[in-house]
């Protein structure tokens, strides 16, 4: 074990990650898009806009997008139709302080220059409020249409990582198989704080390890809370090993909310179906074993979508603060 002094609390990156992950607390944001499309795989996007500015009012955390680039029948969902990065330069120029985050960009099915110049343009526009989430991918028919190799994206995954973090520095030196630079040239704009935060989604076919050495957080699915607070302590443990300092972890979460308050949950797909009181209990649960954010998921809720976000911001965020 290391003797370096750990402190609990997150280094500064930019404003979003900032402002949703503080140590030993617990913040809440939620998935775009917002709004119930459980017959559907595409969602409508009726009011996305008014919606985010409403999540931003209402006091969430942030917002996060997926990166779906095609609908695959077999999945079932779509997830928000736009580009990500289109979408977030929109949103970035339409809300001022809730943080844009992107669950999770699949880096083996884009050119990480592309990614570099995307997020940290993002980060720029937003004044330092983008949280980019990263993944090596799970749908397999996405890689044939884009002339990919499905098995090898875990060496692609961490390349492109590599290289999205060395188009941070100022003339970068480096090669790997996306390219060779050689310092004569450089890419602009820089982050706008000292880096894009990119946290890791699942295993994205790397080691724990890894993760804890590079990642800037970690987004998990959803577990039992004694798997999962083993989980979280021991990633931990890892990371005190070669830091000084700890890392976040967030998860997401699909929220069906009764309008009584004292419903008790009933599991749905990867979430529960409960009243306010019970989600607020859960949440409590999650920040005590380690988790710091949580993206709430409201595809499968069959209340009215801006009520059940007034009356999650009255009734729940308040109770976990």
């Amino acid at each position: 074990m290391t003797n370096m002094v750990i402190t609990s609390k997150f280094p500064p990156l930019n404003n979003g990650y900032n402002s949703v992950f503080k140590g030993n607390q617990l913040s809440v944001g939620l998935v775009v898009p917002l709004e119930q499309y459980q017959s559907s795989p595409i969602p409508s996007m009726k009011r996305h806009l008014e919606r985010v500015k409403l999540a931003e009012e209402l006091g969430f955390a942030s917002v996060w997008l997926r990166d779906v680039p095609f609908n695959v029948p077999s999945f079932g969902d779509a997830g928000q139709p736009y580009d990500p990065f289109v979408y977030l330069g929109y949103l970035a120029g339409q809300t001022s302080k809730i943080a844009l985050g992107v669950a999770s960009i699949v880096l083996p099915l884009r050119h990480p220059a592309h990614v570099a110049k995307s997020a940290a343009s993002v980060d720029e526009l937003s004044q330092g409020r983008l949280i980019l989430g990263i993944a090596s991918g799970d749908r397999p028919d996405e890689y044939p249409a884009t002339n990919l190799d499905y098995h090898d994206r875990g060496k692609r995954f961490r390349d492109s990582f590599e290289y999205i973090r060395k188009m941070q520095d100022i003339n970068p030196r480096f090669t790997n198989q996306y390219g060779s630079l050689n310092g004569s040239i450089d890419m602009v704009p820089k982050p706008v704080g000292k880096e894009i935060p990119m946290l890791i989604t699942g295993g994205s076919q790397q080691s724990v390890e890894w993760i804890a050495q590079n990642g800037n957080g970690w987004m998990l699915y959803p577990r039992p809370a004694d798997l999962q607070k083993k989980i979280i302590s021991e990633w931990r443990e890892l990371i005190e090993e070669t830091h000084s300092y700890q890392k976040p972890i967030m998860e997401p979460l699909y929220v069906d909310l009764s309008k009584n308050p004292d419903e008790k949950p009933t599991p749905i797909h990867l979430g529960l179906r409960l009243g306010a009181k019970h989600l607020a209990n859960y949440l409590r649960l999650r920040r005590d074993i380690g988790v710091n954010h949580v993206a709430i998921n409201l595809r499968f809720n069959k209340q009215d979508t801006e009520e059940t976000m007034q009356q999650i911001a009255s009734e729940v965020l308040p109770e976990i603060t």
